[in-house]
């Protein structure tokens, strides 16, 4: 027993003298870009190397807000995010429910094609779906056009589908055997037991939609609609670059998202090992 206590200390030991390095190096970026939100330009770009935060945090707050209007193109972030989060789990769902508890024909087609574009890079449908929406459509500039389109998730499918195949099919065929409609049995009974799926997807896909970037990019010209990455890409000009904006709107998109991902981390890895295991 003492040996094997031993052993396991030493592999204790031995693990964490390579995690902690390689967190270190994770972390070094966020520390300085914290650091530079809070400096002015000319320090940024000092030979001295600044490792403490200043003082100028605020002042470049105002410039960001002045040059962009943020707190706007935040609003949109947070609006097309919650709202493309919540659709995109939906309609994920459902997709996953058909495919995982339902015989259909073509059924080995659907899944294949849906595998298949999980393998295409997001270039090549890019420039089809903006002509169809922005000329097509006559929707550009439009809150349709910012969370519509990149609804359909494959890997959300996907994900979805592996959590209701883990569940017991007997519990939904008591379902109806009491009399209980499909919608119901799949809203009321089905969802409740993938919660930990769905809340690792919800992450998963949130953060997607915050960062998103070429998309907005392409499909909005207009300031009102502008999303908070697209600002800040604003700000790298031909003549001028305002890096004490950019670090510091980079602060701003960065630390919520990761004050979210430590609060719900538990659920994130519970649902990821959830769709993990057969």
């Amino acid at each position: 027993m003492r040996s094997k206590s031993s052993r396991e200390m030493i592999r204790t030991i031995g693990l964490h003298a390579v995690l902690v390095p390689l967190a270190i190096v994770w972390l070094f970026p966020l520390w300085m870009m914290m650091v530079f939100s809070t400096l002015p330009e000319n320090a940024i770009f000092s030979a001295q190397i600044q490792w403490l935060p200043g003082t100028h945090f605020w002042a470049n707050f105002e410039q960001l807000q002045a040059d962009t209007g943020f707190l706007r193109t935040l609003f949109v972030s947070i609006m097309v995010a919650l709202v493309y989060t919540v659709l995109s789990v939906f309609l994920t769902s459902m997709a996953g429910w058909a495919l995982a508890r339902y015989h259909f024909l073509g059924k080995g087609m659907v899944l294949a094609i849906i595998l298949g574009t999980l393998t295409l890079p997001y270039f090549v449908v890019v420039i089809p779906q903006f002509i169809m929406v922005a000329r097509d459509f006559g929707l550009a500039n439009t809150w349709f056009a910012l969370i519509v389109p990149p609804l359909f998730n494959s890997l959300g499918v996907l994900f979805m589908r592996q959590s209701f195949s883990m569940m017991p099919g007997e519990l939904f065929d008591a379902a109806r055997v009491e009399g209980v409609k499909e919608w119901k049995i799949f809203l009321f009974v089905a969802m409740p037991m993938a919660r930990p799926t769905i809340a690792a997807l919800c992450i998963i896909l949130f953060l997607a939609s915050w960062n998103n970037y070429l998309w907005p990019l392409l499909i909005n010209n207009q300031p009102d609609m502008m999303t908070a990455p697209v600002a800040l890409g604003s700000l790298i000009g031909l003549t001028r670059v305002s890096w004490g904006g950019i670090m510091t709107g980079a602060v701003l998109l960065t630390v919520p998202m990761l004050v979210v991902f430590v609060l719900l981390q538990r659920h994130f890895v519970a649902g990821i090992a959830a769709g993990a295991i057969k």
